[in-house]
């Protein structure tokens, strides 16, 4: 689907609703199931939220653990499940134990779309989120410029999120002169990432050149050790746009980070969630050339770095996604 496509179908989607074709009951409730909805991230997601709901008149909520926790966001949507929610989105931690969450809530009648990280062997309905791919892509290329093509590369990153693989992938596309020495699983906690930089600094600090975050939680805790310990001529790629992280792009202490929409994903997938439980001729011929749902709705991402780090800062946007 190119963007025009994608437009042409947001936009139909939207007037759906706008034009009043469907009455909306007091129970109806929309959740977003995230694994960690205390970070920014999930924070800017709730705003998008709270504001599509409030738009078309039903209730909304984000639900899940405050800290990562797998197991939490399974037992979080399993209650959702029980409580006869009106649709779910869902931020996919671990395909494996989340698809049969997904299946079952399908099954009973809800529709499921993910968000930002999908369980594409499910039988959610569609994605909606990041390129991930694209966007490890344009962070390799990056990493590749400013390295000379030859890098020695600690990764941050957690292991069974299909999106985290999916920037991976496109980082070693984009960047086929980088030699990953060390892959660190942060699980979910920026201690991780603070202490494993701290013990690099220490032990083999020559070794590494570039320090890339396939999530949002490290990176800020990689530049502050790396400011910390006086160690400068390192590339440090952040995930996302946490204030501390954009501070650092504008210090320099990490050159870039790749921005995501959380605020459009969790928006727009209210908007369809919606359209899809009055509109039940929406979901006909899933998973054939006869589909009316696309497969994935890409919501874009941009590079962010000390050429407009400032523009970004100002923005209305920054006021939602830097927190």
């Amino acid at each position: 689907m190119n963007i025009r496509h994608i437009v042409v179908f947001a936009v139909g989607c939207i007037a759906l609703v706008s034009c009043g074709g469907s009455k909306h009951e007091t129970t109806e409730k929309y959740v977003l199931v995230a694994a960690n909805k205390s970070v920014p991230y999930w924070k800017t997601a709730t705003e998008g939220l709270i504001r599509s709901a409030k738009d078309i008149g039903v209730n909304a909520e984000i639900v899940g653990p405050d800290n990562y926790d797998p197991a939490a966001q399974h037992a979080a949507f399993q209650k959702s499940i029980g409580e006869k929610v009106t649709g779910i989105l869902v931020s996919v931690s671990d395909a494996q134990a989340l698809q049969p969450d997904i299946d079952a809530a399908m099954q009973a009648g809800i529709p499921v779309i993910t968000v930002d990280s999908d369980a594409p062997a499910s039988k959610r309905l569609l994605f909606i989120g990041t390129n991930n791919y694209q966007a490890g892509l344009t962070g390799g290329k990056l990493a590749a410029k400013l390295t000379g093509g030859k890098a020695n590369v600690v990764i941050y990153t957690m292991p069974n999120q299909l999106n985290l693989e999916e920037r991976l992938h496109g980082y070693k596309d984009g960047f086929p002169g980088m030699n990953i020495v060390r892959v660190v699983d942060i699980k979910g906690d920026p201690t991780v990432a603070f202490d494993t930089t701290m013990d690099i600094t220490k032990q083999d600090k020559s070794k590494v050149d570039t320090f890339i975050c396939l999530e949002a939680l490290a990176c800020k805790e990689v530049a502050g050790v790396l400011t910390r310990q006086n160690v400068t001529g390192k590339t440090v790629i952040a995930m996302d746009t946490d204030r501390d992280v954009l501070d650092f792009i504008k210090k320099g202490t990490i050159a870039a980070t790749i921005a995501q929409k959380p605020y459009t994903m969790a928006y727009f997938g209210v908007r369809l969630l919606d359209d899809l439980h009055h509109d039940k001729t929406f979901q006909s011929g899933i998973g054939t050339v006869h589909a009316t749902l696309p497969a994935f709705v890409d919501t874009g991402s941009i590079l962010i770095d000390k050429t407009n780090v400032d523009d970004f800062m100002k923005s209305p946007e920054a006021t939602t996604t830097a927190q």
